[in-house]
């Protein structure tokens, strides 16, 4: 696949989109009542700071985002043309320090946010990792770690097989949010952009700029 035909399968996604994104998606996460927000890097970050700005309720004050850095490696055979991914690794870059930042996750409803839940590896490292402090904050305080509930939210959720899964209390919960399920595509997100006027005026183009009512 040559240069211009890859340009031509990328979804430019918008700022506005992202905007109006999380504010379509934003009463529904409200039932889960979230008390912490846990942003993945570099994408979750801005996603996380639009939402909490809509779930913000008059006299409370505003949800408290953590932020953590996950760095998914593939090991890459080369098969004649082809590169195949033969593996994955998630590797922490940045963690949550629980003492300094005096984060207790027992008994909190904690939402996870990433743009993309493409295989879901990076997804399942994020929860199996904190169900694990959790677990050790729980036994520390003589507490049930079952009182911690999790919830997901991503822009998008590309509908491809997934390589790896996550627990049925967030699936079978309703507290996985999906703003969008769109097909197996390279999404162009702005702040990956080195050009935003170019970037922008593809999203127009492709109709992902702003949602006309």
């Amino acid at each position: 696949m040559d240069a211009d035909d890859v340009e031509a399968t990328k979804m430019y996604i918008s700022y506005n989109n992202v905007h109006q994104l999380c504010q379509e998606s934003a009463n529904k996460i409200k039932q889960f009542k979230p008390d912490l927000i846990i942003a993945i890097g570099g994408g979750g970050f801005i996603p996380a700071r639009m939402l909490r700005s809509f779930l913000k309720e008059p006299g409370q004050p505003n949800v408290r985002i953590m932020a953590i850095i996950l760095s998914l490696y593939e090991d890459i055979e080369t098969v004649g043309s082809q590169a195949e991914s033969v593996g994955t690794q998630v590797v922490r870059t940045q963690w949550i320090d629980y003492h300094q930042s005096k984060v207790d996750l027992v008994g909190k409803n904690v939402l996870i946010i990433d743009e993309v839940d493409d295989t879901r590896t990076t997804l399942h490292y994020a929860v199996s990792e904190l169900k694990k402090d959790v677990e050790e904050q729980a036994k520390a305080k003589n507490a049930d770690p079952k009182d911690t509930k999790f919830g997901i939210f991503v822009l998008h959720d590309k509908d491809k097989p997934k390589k790896a899964d996550l627990p049925d209390e967030i699936m079978k919960t309703g507290n996985y949010f999906a703003a969008r399920t769109v097909p197996d595509c390279w999404i162009a997100y702005p702040w990956e952009s080195v050009d935003i006027v170019y970037h922008t005026k593809r999203a127009m183009e492709q109709g992902n700029d702003v949602f006309l009512p």
